[in-house]
């Protein structure tokens, strides 16, 4: 199948550019962004991390950053901020309110720095899965409720509902791991920093492709011309995908442009 119509592929970075096991991105896929960028091809980041945790990928020169799920929108060439949506304060305020009386662990994400609410062991060591040190402890003196642009919550899955609905009702819930749960705003997701781009770069939408592996993607692969899920997927992801590919170790990436055509194998 040739998709020689696509002009940007938009990647989640966590399980589909970077190999949870081996904590790099494959050599095959650093290939196949180095071929998309000759052909023109824009190459933008999709990623529930914040701006400034990308120090490890930026070396790839991306055209374009998209990050706090679709929330903070970047042009990598300027640094201009495209779009940028922070969350309703009086969810922040209830949260904090919540965690006086309940123990629970969160992270508030702004534009300026990662602070977190309570470590345990297994928050120290979700952190150091992905590559990424254990944020300060936040301050809740200088803290700046309307400046957050996503919360991580560290809470079970099954009691992911009650707590949005009662205590986070203006903001919306996705998961790529099971430890937490990305919150951000009330509608906002990975789709719209696709829509951001297309009108930045002066593309359509079906000229757009795809990747990820998590929760927190499936609106972006829904919504793109071409939605691939990794072979790594958890099953709802790959539901909601146009193709699945092989598993970020297996050259996932890499097969997935080549079977539509829009890298050659040669």
């Amino acid at each position: 199948m040739q998709s020689s119509t696509i002009k940007a592929v938009f990647f989640d970075i966590d399980g589909t550019l970077i190999s949870f096991n081996t904590h790099e991105v494959p050599l095959s896929t650093q290939d196949a962004i180095r071929l998309l960028q000759k052909q023109g091809i824009k190459v933008i980041l999709s990623t529930g991390r914040s701006i400034n945790s990308l120090d490890h990928v930026k070396h790839f020169n991306f055209d374009g950053y998209s990050t706090f799920n679709g929330g903070y929108c970047v042009d990598a060439s300027n640094g201009n901020v495209l779009h940028k949506a922070t969350m309703d304060p009086k969810d922040i305020e209830r949260l904090i309110e919540y965690s006086k009386g309940t123990p629970i662990s969160y992270s508030f994400m702004s534009e300026k720095e990662v602070t977190i609410y309570h470590v345990t062991p297994e928050i120290d060591m979700m952190y150091e899965t992905v590559n990424l040190p254990t944020p300060p402890l936040v301050d809740f003196e200088t803290l700046d409720t309307s400046s957050i642009l996503q919360t991580n919550v560290f809470i079970h899955p099954d009691l992911e509902e009650n707590f949005m609905r009662t205590i986070m009702p203006n903001s919306i819930a996705t998961r790529w791991i099971e430890t937490f749960a990305d919150v951000n705003p009330m509608g906002q997701s990975k789709r719209v920093g696709l829509d951001v781009f297309c009108e930045h770069f002066g593309f359509d939408i079906s000229e757009t492709m795809a990747f990820g592996d998590g929760g927190n993607d499936i609106e972006m692969l829904k919504h793109a011309g071409i939605g691939i899920a990794m072979g790594n997927a958890n099953p709802q992801v790959k539901e909601n995908a146009d193709y699945v590919t092989d598993h970020v170790d297996e050259d996932g990436v890499w097969n997935a442009l080549v079977h539509f055509g829009v890298i050659s194998q040669s």
